[in-house]
C-alpha cells in the first residue's frame, strides 16, 4: 500500500472481489451513456433559465428582478441535491448502485419531459412558476443520487491501477451533456423570435421523452457492482449509511466537498452565467454564446480524458490541485477576453475558461470514490459531490447580483472563481494522503 493510500473508517475486511478490464469497460461506457442523457435533461434547465424562464414564467417583474428568480429557480435543483443523495445513497449502498440508476434516470427524464409541456404564465397564472419549481425540484433529487451512483459503479468494476480512465468516462457525460443540450438550444434558436417564445424553446423537454427510453435500456445492461456483491455476501452493509458518512468519516467528507467545488460550482459560473452575462450585460448575441459551450464542452472531453489517464500516473488528487491552481491564475484574463466582445475571441476564453477547469472534475469521480470505503462509497460520494453542489448552485444568482450592485463590472465574479479554485487545490491536497485501498483482484 502507498503512503497516499490507507484504511478509511468503517471499511469492511472481507474478501477480495475479482474486477475485470473487459468489464470496465463496458460498465463505464453504459455509465457514460447514461450520465449524458441525465445530464442533457439537467442542463437544458440552466440554459433556459438565462435565456427563456425569465420572460416567460416571471413576467410580472422587471427584467432584472426576472433574471435573479430564473437563476433562483435554477439553484433550487442544487438545493435538492442532497436529499436525493441522502435517498438514492442508502438505496445504492443497501440494495445495490444498479438499482438506484434506474431510478434516477426515470424521475429525470419525466421531469424534463413535462417542463416542455408546462403551461406559461400567461396561460395559468402563477402556478406557472410553482410548478417550474417543483419540476425543477424532482430533477435535482434524481441527480443528487445520479452521479455518485455512475462513479461508483465505473469505480468498482475497474482494476485498481486503471480507475482514473473508467471514473472518467462518467464524467464525459457532463460535456456531451452540454453539447446535447446547448447543441438543441443553438437550433430551436434559428426559429423566429415569437415562435422560439411560442414552442421552440420545449422541443429540446420535449425530446427527454424518446432518450428516457434509450437510457432505461441500457441502465438494464449495468452489471451490478462486484465488491457490493461481495458485501452482500458477507453481510458487510451499512445500515444506515448516510449517518455513518457524518459519524466516520465526516472529515474525508468535507475533503471530498472541498475537492468538487470547482467542478460544480465553476463550471455553472462559465456556463450558465457567462451566457446571461455575455448576451444581457455586454450585449452579444445569445447564439453566439450559446455556441460558445458548444466549443468549450468539445475541448472538455479532450481534456477529462486525457487527465483521466495522467491521474494513473500521478494520483488524482495531485492532478486536482494543479487544475485548481491553473484555473485561478487564469480567472481574470478569461474574463478580460469575453468583455473584448469580439466572437472568436470570447469563443476562445469559454473554451480556455472550461477547459482548465475541467482538469480538476476530470479526476473528481476517482478522487471521491478513493475517498470513502465500499460500504459507504455510494452515500459519501453522492453527499460529497451534491452538498458541493447544493452551496454553489445559487452562485449564477449571487453573480448577477453582484452584477448589479457594481454596475456590471466582472471583478467580484472573478473573485468568486478564483475562490472556488483555490479551496478545490486545498481538497485535492488533502484527498491525495487520505485515498482507500479496497479489497480487489484481477481477472
Amino acid at each position: 500500500m502507498s503512503k497516499t493510500e490507507q484504511t478509511a473508517p468503517g471499511a469492511p475486511p472481507g474478501a477480495s472481489a475479482v474486477v475485470t478490464g473487459q468489464g470496465a469497460g463496458r460498465v463505464a461506457f453504459a455509465a457514460f451513456v447514461g450520465t449524458a442523457l441525465e445530464w442533457y435533461d439537467y442542463f437544458l434547465f440552466g440554459t433556459a433559465a438565462a435565456l427563456v424562464f425569465n420572460r416567460l414564467y416571471f413576467t410580472t417583474l422587471n427584467p432584472t428582478a426576472a433574471t435573479l428568480a430564473a437563476f433562483a429557480t435554477f439553484g433550487v435543483g442544487f438545493a435538492a441535491r442532497p436529499i436525493g443523495a441522502l435517498i438514492f445513497g442508502w438505496l445504492g449502498d443497501r440494495m445495490g448502485r444498479r438499482p438506484a440508476l434506474l431510478i434516477t434516470v426515470v424521475m429525470i427524464g419525466v421531469a424534463t419531459g413535462l417542463i416542455g409541456l408546462l403551461p406559461s404564465y400567461a396561460t395559468i397564472g402563477v402556478a406557472a412558476p410553482l410548478l417550474l419549481v417543483f419540476l425543477r425540484l424532482l430533477q435535482g433529487i434524481a441527480v443528487g443520487g445520479e452521479w455518485g451512483g455512475a462513479v461508483t459503479l465505473a469505480v468498482e468494476h475497474a482494476p485498481p491501477d486503471k480507475r482514473g480512465r473508467y471514473a472518467a468516462l462518467p464524467q464525459v457525460g457532463s460535456p456531451v451533456g452540454t453539447l446535447l443540450s446547448s447543441g438543441a438550444f443553438s437550433l430551436v434558436l434559428l426559429l423566429p423570435s415569437a415562435s422560439f417564445d411560442s414552442w421552440g424553446w420545449r422541443l429540446p423537454f420535449l425530446l427527454a421523452f424518446p432518450l428516457l427510453g434509450i437510457a432505461v435500456y441500457i441502465r438494464r445492461k449495468v452489471e451490478e457492482s462486484p465488491l457490493f456483491d461481495e458485501m452482500m455476501k458477507q453481510d458487510e452493509r451499512a445500515k444506515v449509511p448516510a449517518l455513518d458518512v457524518f459519524r466516520q468519516a465526516w472529515g474525508r467528507l468535507l475533503v471530498a466537498m472541498a475537492s468538487a467545488t470547482l467542478g460544480v460550482g465553476g463550471f455553472y459560473l462559465l456556463t450558465t452565467f457567462m451566457i446571461s452575462y455575455g448576451a444581457d450585460t455586454l450585449g452579444m448575441s445569445r447564439s453566439l454564446m450559446v455556441n460558445g459551450t458548444l466549443v468549450a464542452a468539445v475541448v472538455q472531453i479532450a481534456v477529462i480524458l486525457v487527465m483521466g489517464r495522467v491521474a494513473e500516473r500521478l494520483g488524482p488528487g495531485r492532478v486536482t490541485v494543479w487544475g485548481g491552481l491553473l484555473t485561478a491564475v487564469l480567472a481574470f484574463p478569461v474574463f478580460w477576453m469575453v468583455e473584448t466582445r469580439n466572437p472568436v475571441v470570447v469563443v476562445v476564453a469559454m473554451a480556455v475558461g472550461i477547459g482548465v477547469l475541467s482538469i480538476a472534475y476530470a479526476v473528481s469521480g476517482a478522487l471521491l470514490a478513493e475517498l470513502f470505503p465500499a460500504r459507504l462509497r455510494y452515500s459519501g460520494v453522492a453527499l460529497a459531490y451534491n452538498l458541493a453542489g447544493a452551496l454553489t448552485g445559487f452562485l449564477p444568482f449571487l453573480a448577477a447580483a453582484m452584477l448589479g450592485a457594481v454596475d456590471g463590472a466582472s471583478w467580484p465574479v472573478v473573485l468568486l472563481l478564483m475562490g472556488l479554485a483555490l479551496i478545490t487545490a486545498l481538497g485535492g491536497f488533502l484527498g491525495e494522503r487520505m485515498r482507500v485501498k479496497d479489497s480487489v483482484v484481477g481477472n
